[in-house]
Order: C-alpha cells, then sequence, then structure tokens
C-alpha cells in the first residue's frame, strides 16, 4: 500500500492549529460554525473550485462573479471553519484547503 501524499501536510497543518489555539472551541459550537458554514452553497462550490488548485481573492471574485467584500465574507467564514487556510506565496495572499476541508469534500463525493 502506497504511502499518503498528504500525510506530512495534515500534520504541519494540525500542528500549526495546535501552536495558535486555533481550535480553542468546544466540539459542539465547532460543528455549529461548520454547518453555518457549509450551508451556504457559494462557499460549497469555493471549496470544490479550490480542489482544483491554490486561488487568490480575485479568482474567487471572477469565477463566482462577486465582489471583493462579499469573496472575502465567504472566505473568512470558510477559514474560521477551518475548511481553508490563507497562505503566503511569493508575498501573494492565496487560499487553499486544509485537511478538514478535504475530508469534507472526501465525504461528500
Amino acid at each position: 500500500m502506497s504511502e499518503d501524499p498528504h500525510k506530512d501536510s495534515r500534520k504541519e497543518w494540525i500542528d500549526k492549529i495546535k501552536k495558535e489555539k486555533g481550535i480553542v472551541r468546544n466540539p459542539t459550537e465547532d460543528h455549529d460554525i461548520g454547518l453555518k458554514t457549509l450551508q451556504n452553497p457559494v462557499r460549497r462550490k469555493i471549496l470544490y473550485f479550490l480542489a482544483e488548485s491554490d486561488k487568490k481573492i480575485e479568482d474567487i471574485q471572477n469565477s463566482f462573479k462577486v465582489d471583493r467584500m462579499q469573496a472575502k465574507f465567504h472566505l473568512d467564514m470558510l477559514e474560521n471553519a477551518l475548511y481553508i487556510e490563507k497562505i503566503d506565496v511569493n508575498g501573494i495572499g492565496q487560499y487553499r484547503l486544509s485537511p478538514r476541508g478535504e475530508a469534507y469534500l472526501e465525504n461528500v463525493k
């Protein structure tokens, strides 16, 4: 059986979240935030869009025909619920799926 190519990335993500105390909510609150976030079809579509590759906010704006404020609102909600994370690529902010976002997409296939 082959090794999971995302294993190191997942471990780094979990370590980062623990270090930054990102998961400090109780499980019920975390579940509620996740459900509220994924109730919106645009946010679910953004997850699928990010599964293709990392994207800039402008990519989200153009693909979903939303203004910057709307794109930021959706991305902030997804980031707060830990489905995506913002990364810096050569000084440019980009968004990518987190291991939790990847797991969500795996479970809904």
